[in-house]
């Protein structure tokens, strides 16, 4: 784990994969639960397709350490460690992460809060090269938002939290990114801990997200 410090004086931390000498980077931004251990197996796993990776740990604002697991009580845990947290020092929790990786070509990607994170940094910062965001159910509040680079969008097309009306509205309003659905996926789809894990539908979504690097971070 690294320490960074925020453009407002706050530490926190990230965990660190990969070769620092990469030639690309990625910024992993971490569920309701914390930078638990899968978040952690997440930003190992996108390291060894040769990124240098940071994960902030974005409850680090509130409460150090946190790593919940998938209960209810957990979920229930996590929405309110979030909640006090504005979401303009949370963009800078993760501007100071693009900056701890140098001027690499530089990517985002995030899963459920850090799926709607993933698109706030994609429109709200010039720090990155293209966005990958996975099943983030705010993003439909800040649809008419202006990506500053290639983005993509993941959904369950079962996600209570986002469902099919969502996603036609976000292709209504985003017509020139890429929005996918994968039938019967529901929330969490891409997390081996929980148990709306859908293997295909994570392999289908994580080979997307690499070639959506593989084209832009160069």
């Amino acid at each position: 784990m690294l320490k960074l410090t925020a453009a407002d004086g706050h530490e926190f931390a990230a965990f660190e994969a990969g070769n620092v000498n990469a030639p690309r980077a990625l910024v992993v931004l971490q569920e309701i639960f914390g930078v638990n251990a899968h978040m952690r197996g997440v930003a190992e796993r996108l390291a060894g397709y040769g990124y240098h990776v940071l994960a902030p740990a974005l409850f680090d604002r509130v409460q150090r350490g946190v790593e919940l697991g998938y209960e209810p009580a957990d979920m229930q845990a996590g929405i309110a460690l979030r909640a006090p947290i504005p979401h303009e020092q949370t963009l800078l929790d993760i501007e100071a992460t693009a900056q701890a990786l140098g001027n690499k070509p530089l990517g985002v990607i995030g899963y459920c809060w850090g799926g709607t994170l993933s698109w706030r940094a994609a429109c709200k910062t010039e720090r990155f090269w293209a966005a990958s965001c996975w099943y983030g159910s705010e993003i439909i509040k800040e649809k008419d938002l202006t990506p500053n680079c290639p983005v993509q969008l993941h959904y369950g097309a079962a996600d209570k939290s986002s469902p099919p009306e969502v996603i036609t509205a976000m292709r209504a309003a985003q017509p020139g990114i890429e929005i996918y659905s994968y039938d019967g996926a529901d929330h969490g789809f891409g997390c081996e801990a929980r148990a709306s894990f859908s293997h295909k539908d994570w392999e289908l979504a994580e080979l997307r997200s690499l070639a959506l690097f593989a084209e832009h971070l160069r």
